[in-house]
Formats: C-alpha cells, sequence, structure tokens
C-alpha cells in the first residue's frame, strides 16, 4: 500500500506542473491508425495521463473510462467536461472490469496486466498499446529504468493469441531520422 501511494504521490507532483491550456494530443498509434476505431462502442484509456488518448476516443464516439493513479491528472480529464468520458482515479484492476471494444495504453508498462488487458478485449476488439524501448536512439527519452522500457519484439510475446494489425519496434535499426523511434507500438485485434 505505501509503494502505492508513492507513486500515486510521484504523478501527482508530475501533472501538478504540466501545462494543461493546451488539448492534450493522443498517441501516435491511436492518431495515425484511427481508421480502424469503432464506430461506437465501449473504450478504456489504460494509465491516461492528462487525457489526450480519452479525449480522442470520446470525440469519435465511443463511451470511454480514462483511469490514472493520479489524482492530479483525473481532475484534469475530468474538466473536458465531455459526456463520454467516465474519469477514474484508481489503480488498474482490469479483473473486475467489463469487456471493451477498444483498449488504449500508451506510454505506461506494467507486464503483469497484460493478460488481464487481452481478457478484458471485447471479441473483435481492439488493443492500440505504444510506450518506450530499451533500445532507444535518445537515451533521455522516456523512463531510465529497465523495468519500465520494452524489450525488442516483446510488444508481440506479451499479447501473443491476438491478431496483429500494425506492429512496429524500428530502435536504432537503419537511418534513425526517420519513423517513429524510442517507442514501440502494436495494433492487435481479439478473436471472435
Amino acid at each position: 500500500m505505501q509503494d502505492l501511494e508513492r507513486i500515486r504521490d510521484k504523478w501527482d507532483r508530475i501533472y501538478l506542473k504540466k501545462d494543461t491550456t493546451a488539448i492534450p494530443e493522443p498517441c501516435y498509434v491511436l492518431s495515425e491508425f484511427k481508421y480502424l476505431l469503432p464506430s461506437s462502442g465501449r473504450a478504456l484509456d489504460v494509465a491516461c495521463g492528462l487525457g489526450g488518448n480519452a479525449l480522442f476516443l470520446a470525440r469519435a464516439g465511443l463511451e470511454t473510462t480514462a483511469i490514472d493513479i493520479s489524482a492530479e491528472a483525473i481532475k484534469k480529464v475530468a474538466g473536458f467536461k465531455h459526456s463520454l468520458i467516465d474519469a477514474r482515479c484508481e489503480a488498474i484492476d482490469l479483473d473486475s472490469v467489463k469487456l471493451y471494444d477498444v483498449i488504449v495504453v500508451s506510454h505506461f508498462l506494467d507486464r503483469s496486466i497484460s493478460m488481464a488487458i487481452k481478457d478484458a478485449l471485447a471479441p473483435g476488439g481492439l488493443l492500440f498499446y505504444q510506450t518506450f524501448v530499451l533500445d532507444k536512439t535518445d537515451v533521455n527519452c522516456g523512463p531510465g529504468s529497465p523495468a519500465y522500457l520494452l524489450e525488442s519484439n516483446e510488444l508481440l510475446s506479451l499479447f501473443s493469441g491476438l491478431k496483429v494489425l500494425v506492429y512496429s519496434d524500428l530502435s536504432t535499426v537503419g537511418d534513425a531520422s526517420y519513423g517513429q523511434r524510442n517507442q514501440s507500438y502494436l495494433v492487435a485485434q481479439r478473436r471472435e
């Protein structure tokens, strides 16, 4: 419990310092592959931060639950006052959730919940996942601890059993001035 409180306090301090005058942007994989989204349904934004993904999903017509451990982040998401966003300050507990047509996870890695994320997808549901890799072109980008960085092709193994629609893990291969670097991303679908 103390560890959870320490993490919550850390993220509350971070979000208190963030500029919230601008509308937050959705993650790359969600905005780039928005044409894969269903026209209606339920979405979950895991570790939503300032809510760029949640707002994007709600504007696309999806009833969106946005969860984050930080009360400060959730206050800012709730400030959007969008009728399709249900912002909740809570630790991630996917064992007790309903099924979702879309789940988005960006800039967050907790390997222990990958099975629960797969189980929370409705049949035909889509997972949009994007986070930082160990083999980065910019070592100052994202977390420094390997515990929060993906190994090469790790998203594929964490979400095996899902149908891979889109995957990228460019890391440092080739001309690093092109393409989405420092992060890996995946769009995958739960089979019917």
